[in-house]
């Protein structure tokens, strides 16, 4: 990034967004707009009215807050960012930052952009978009099921309230069916991600709608390497050393919870059926692991099977997959 280029901060909250530019002379301006569609038009006037067209955006991964003006940014020809909370909290504590409100962050966040130079996002392709929107619907629609499916199991002794409760049930499981059906369509209707489907669905543990969430939530990115991949899954272990004391390793955590989750029941299937995952598993219970960091190890190694048969194009082969 050249020392003259103007960086744009962005704190992004569900109803608005509070920015922070440095233009190319140095001077910081601030600004707060909607976070909606008339917000977006506002805030490209005032960036066209004090930016250079060659601008760096830079916010933060909010889930689905900022994919809005984030794509707004791209398609307006600027250059954009969307970097790990984690990072920005760990820049504001080298910076000894001691205040923490909306404009500061926004602040900080240009500060960061300029200094550290975050590489340029790149918007997932329309149908991987779409993809996206529909695997998130569904997993907000089992999650209110879960809930609504707990109070019920937890004793209601109102038959009006038990009523209530499974009606509820029953809408959500309809919109439940209708939305997987709605995720398959979709997946059929294109042809990229058909395939993608089918190579992932050839690993033993993974079925349709983890691959489903892995193609939206995973592999909408170009990685260079498997090792790429399951770091920004956040299922590569955390080293805690320090002189003679070693901690436990932990799952870093640091990717989307949703692959995560995502990946938790198809790695314990595959550790029974996969033959590469079993002997994984297999090798690490002899060497004394706890269940919990063999399911770890599981749920890496499916990232990895799943990187190798997309990156290939070819199916899961037990021969071709280093145990």
């Amino acid at each position: 990034m050249e020392a003259s280029m103007a960086v744009l901060g962005l704190d992004i909250s569900k109803a608005k967004i509070h920015l922070a530019l440095r233009t190319a002379d140095g001077k910081l301006r601030r600004k707060v707009c909607r976070n909606d569609v008339s917000g977006f038009g506002e805030l490209l006037a005032w960036v066209a009215r004090y930016a250079a067209p060659s601008m760096h955006a830079c916010l933060e991964a909010t889930g689905t807050y900022g994919d809005g003006v984030a794509l707004a940014l791209h398609e307006a020809g600027y250059t954009v960012s969307i970097v790990n909370p984690a990072a920005i909290h760990a820049y504001a504590a080298s910076q000894l930052m001691r205040a923490k409100t909306d404009a500061v962050d926004a602040a900080l966040i240009a500060e960061f952009c300029r200094t550290q130079r975050p590489p340029a996002w790149t918007p997932p392709a329309a149908e991987i978009r779409a993809l996206q929107a529909l695997v998130r619907r569904l997993d907000a629609l089992l999650a209110m099921h879960t809930q609504e499916a707990n109070r019920l199991a937890a004793g209601v002794s109102i038959a009006d309230v038990r009523t209530s409760i499974e009606a509820i049930l029953a809408s959500l499981d309809a919109q439940i069916a209708h939305v997987r059906q709605r995720i398959r369509d979709h997946i059929d209707r294109h042809p990229g991600l058909r395939q993608q489907r089918d190579l992932l669905t050839s690993i033993p543990g993974i079925g349709d709608a983890t691959a489903a969430t892995l193609i939206a939530e995973l592999f909408d990115k170009p990685y260079r390497s498997a090792r790429q991949a399951a770091a920004f899954a956040g299922v590569v272990p955390r080293i805690q050393q320090s002189g003679q004391w070693r901690g436990r390793a932990r799952l870093s955590k640091l990717g989307p919870g949703r692959v995560r989750k995502a990946l938790y029941f198809p790695a314990i299937t595959a550790i029974r059926c996969n033959p590469t995952i079993n002997a994984t598993a297999q090798r690490l219970r002899a060497s004394g692991k706890p269940a919990m960091v063999i399911i770890g190890a599981a749920m890496r190694r499916l990232v990895h099977l799943a990187f190798g048969v997309l990156k290939s194009r070819r199916p899961y082969a037990p021969d071709l997959a280093r145990p």
